[in-house]
Parts: C-alpha cells; sequence; structure tokens
C-alpha cells in the first residue's frame, strides 16, 4: 500500500553524511522523496512509498549513521501524493 510520511530527526545529524545516508537507504527501499538540513539543526525527511519500505526508513532513522547521536525521530503520517520522482538530497 503506498504511503507518506514526514520525519524530523533530531540529534547531531548535520555535518557528519546523514543526508547520503538517508538517500541510500531512501533508494535501496524504492522510496522518493528528498532531505534537508534544517536552520534548526534538525534534518526532515520526506519520503512516499510502500508501508514496508517507510517502516524500514524510520527504524534505519532511528538507528542513524556511525557518528550520529539521534535524540529523536518525529514521525508524521502524510497522504500519498506521487508528486516526487526520486529522492533528493536538497540544499537549504
Amino acid at each position: 500500500m503506498k504511503k507518506a510520511a514526514k520525519f524530523i530527526v533530531q540529534g547531531t545529524v548535520q555535518g557528519i553524511f546523514f543526508r547520503q545516508f538517508v538517500k541510500g537507504h531512501a533508494e535501496d527501499l524504492k522510496l522518493r522523496g528528498f532531505v534537508r538540513n534544517l536552520e534548526s539543526g534538525e534534518v526532515e525527511v520526506v519520503a512516499e512509498g510502500e508501508d514496508e519500505g517507510l517502516k524500514r526508513l524510520a527504524g534505519f532513522l532511528r538507528k542513524g549513521p556511525e557518528h550520529a547521536q539521534i535524540r529523536n525521530v518525529v514521525v508524521e503520517e502524510r497522504k500519498w501524493s506521487g508528486d516526487f520522482d526520486e529522492f533528493k538530497v536538497l540544499r537549504f
């Protein structure tokens, strides 16, 4: 079933290739959307795809790459839009 979600990842998540970590996993899970740093120091992830892929991505976000220190991941379910063609890393 197609679903969508927005994740806000809080902790030490900028400056450690976190966005590339997310992009790699999202592409492996055949998800579409984007990841970007926020001025607050958090990272925002918007992803669309199969429910199982979103659940697996949430697990990767909670663990993070080697140097990340994840404090919290806020998840907001969204309506699937089909607006994305790929998964992108966005700049500010």
